[in-house]
């Protein structure tokens, strides 16, 4: 009985031989990476060529982007191109994920859109350029100052006016979901003082008097509006303006935005515009905002 059980395990050809990742079917792995967050496939790419091959599979990255990202590429990708970004177009879904993620600016540098790195949910940015604002080319009023706090490298700070209306708009693609819209505003002009970055207040006036009107509307009949007195100096804030719903895919929407304070009994200053954004419902906590 001994005899004949030593002699099975002897004609064993795998007998003894342990299994380790490398022996792990490239298929299996792609399998179980469609289950990880993007990071986690990067990081687990460099275990062995199995797995580094198997992190650049289409099927893997097709399944982390969004459901819009064909016209991401159209529109932002393709864009960049045609005003001369030296990278060549990418076909691969991993190097298209990784373009996305990146700042990516387009309508000659007044939006920027890129994907959270682990969700691949997008987010917009929209530059005050980008918008009509009351007096704008009229330097008694407004003024752009180069700021590195600035996805766009500048801000818009408002000297003083009587009626101020910041109206902009944006046609784009969103994958379906629950959008919210802010608008990023510091009262304070952002000044440098003995090398150090500071805020001087001396022209702030005005908000606490009447509220500012913030809306939104889209082109299937969605709207949404809020009003706030103005009352944080010294730093940025995101106003939250409203939220509205994608529920088509592959369907551009029309979103409209606004600033609103029109009351013309007395002047206001002091205020400074960043950008508008655009971001996933889930995320809005991300920003520090005033609702």
């Amino acid at each position: 009985m001994g005899a004949a059980s030593s002699s099975i395990v002897r004609s064993e050809p795998f007998a003894g031989k342990l299994c380790g990742l490398e022996d792990v079917p490239e298929n299996c792995i792609t399998a179980m990476f469609m289950y990880m967050e993007p990071p986690e496939i990067c990081l687990l790419a460099r275990v062995n060529k199995s797995f580094h091959r198997a992190s650049r599979s289409d099927a893997v990255w097709e399944d982390k982007l969004p459901s819009n990202y064909k016209f991401l590429v159209r529109r932002i990708l393709e864009d960049q191109q045609q005003v001369g970004v030296k990278d060549k177009l990418i076909y691969r879904k991993k190097e298209i994920y990784a373009r996305l993620c990146r700042p990516n600016l387009f309508d000659a540098g007044t939006k920027e859109a890129w994907l959270d790195k682990r969700s691949g949910k997008v987010f917009l940015a929209i530059s005050p350029k980008a918008m009509k604002i009351t007096g704008i080319d009229d330097r008694r009023y407004w003024e752009h100052i180069s700021s590195d706090e600035s996805r766009f490298g500048s801000i818009t700070y408002l000297r003083q006016i009587w009626w101020l209306e910041a109206v902009g708009k944006i046609r784009f693609e969103f994958a379906p979901g629950k959008y919210s819209l802010l608008f990023k505003i510091q009262l304070g002009k952002p000044i440098r003082k003995c090398g150090r970055k500071t805020c001087s207040l001396d022209q702030v006036h005005g908000w606490d008097i009447k509220p500012v009107r913030f809306q939104l509307s889209t082109s299937d009949g969605q709207c949404a509006m809020s009003e706030r007195h103005l009352d944080e100096s010294g730093r940025w804030v995101y106003h939250h303006a409203g939220d509205f719903v994608v529920e088509n895919q592959n369907s551009p929407v029309w979103v409209k935005f606004s600033m609103l304070q029109i009351d013309c009994t007395h002047t206001k200053g002091g205020l400074c515009l960043d950008c508008v954004i655009i971001c996933p419902f889930e995320y809005r906590g991300k920003y520090k905002y005033s609702d």
